[in-house]
């Protein structure tokens, strides 16, 4: 039985030796690796020659405070996809959270640090059903998360009757979102330590290796001695909980409660997670290409805005981008699996040259 410990986070990836391969495969493999980058700066340099406002602190203080908040949401999308899971409820439960946060404070006076505690709890206790339900239940998670995360806004709507919930917020509340740092938005510095944390986890540590080998094969994995359900609930939660803080956040910067907000950040999550699947670690998801992910989304959308792009260039180009991110991580995997099986073939001829006698 192969311990738990042993199951790398790198196991599942094509290996490239210069000296085996030759320089034309590598360099195949460092452009697919660090495309989306190359792309990010492209489009940096492209805007900036060619729109004299795009290269200023403005805009990049526009782009991390409206950004920075789906990329933790697209990062809560990536724990669970980490386990081969999705999870809808990074757009329904933002519209929940953000108005309990807001109630909590205005209609029952439970100060601003428990109200936000007191919703991190709920959040982690929904992640906990939505776990259970896919773990135990065994329904799959898109539906699971579809048909849950309806509910859950049919509940924000029937909280707040369907209006606007408006009332005095202390100013600290508010500062949770609107402080900067040297200019800098703070929800920036959240989404860093939370990209940092989760890459720590993910990469460094037995609980980040058990969720790679559960989300590649939860069968293998389960025959290795990992509890395959232990992994997908507490992904769940995670996912949730990183969800409820957004809430908190979107509560922060909107100061007033509406079921009309939340919904249109689940679309840019997705699409960063499943975007990011496509570099650094081309297929396979990671935290730093979600970050890359949501980078380009959020330069090409700033830069084409700032071309006077109509009102719905926005969600064409979100949508667009989704399905060739699907396609592209469909091919980088596609690929990588097929690199796997040449480099053990290889491996299995190597081993039976050296075995076979002399002469």
């Amino acid at each position: 039985m192969i311990s738990k410990n042993s199951v790398k986070s790198t196991a599942l990836e094509e290996r490239v030796n210069l000296s085996r391969d030759g320089w034309r495969r590598c360099c195949l493999q460092v452009a697919m690796r660090y495309s989306l980058l190359l792309l990010s700066i492209a489009l940096i340099v492209m805007f900036s020659l060619t729109t004299r406002s795009f290269a200023s602190m403005l805009t990049l203080q526009a782009i991390l405070a409206s950004k920075s908040k789906i990329a933790l949401l697209a990062l809560a999308a990536t724990v669970a996809m980490i386990v081969g899971k999705i999870d809808l409820n990074v757009g329904f439960g933002v519209v929940l959270w953000h108005i309990l946060t807001i109630t909590f404070q205005v209609w029952y006076k439970i100060p601003w640090p428990a109200a936000c505690l007191l919703v991190l709890l709920i959040a982690a206790v929904y992640g906990l059903i939505n776990g259970v339900l896919v773990a135990f239940a065994d329904i799959d998670s898109f539906v699971a998360t579809l048909g849950s995360g309806t509910v859950v806004y049919a509940l924000a709507l029937w909280h707040s009757g369907g209006r606007q919930i408006v009332g005095n917020l202390p100013d600290s509340f508010l500062n949770i979102h609107h402080t900067s740092i040297y200019g800098v938005p703070i929800a920036f510095f959240y989404m860093f330590a939370v990209a940092v944390a989760l890459w720590l986890i993910t990469e460094n540590t037995p609980v980040g290796r058990c969720m790679y080998a559960v989300g590649g094969n939860p069968v293998a994995a389960s025959l290795n001695g990992i509890r395959v359900n232990k992994y997908i609930i507490g992904s769940f939660i995670a996912s949730s909980v990183l969800t409820g803080f957004v809430g908190i956040l979107v509560a922060a910067e909107q100061g007033v409660g509406q079921a009309s907000v939340g919904m249109d950040f689940m679309l840019p999550a997705l699409v960063g997670a499943f975007l990011g699947s496509t570099t650094i670690r081309p297929g396979r998801v990671n935290v730093w290409g979600t970050v890359v992910g949501i980078a380009v989304l959020a330069i090409g959308i700033a830069g084409i805005q700032q071309f006077g792009g109509a009102f719905w260039v926005e969600p064409l180009f979100n949508g667009s981008t989704l399905l060739l991110s699907i396609t592209l991580a469909g091919y980088a995997q596609r690929r990588r699996i097929a690199g796997l099986k040449a480099v053990h073939r290889s491996a299995g001829r190597e081993e039976k040259c050296a075995e076979a006698p002399d002469g």
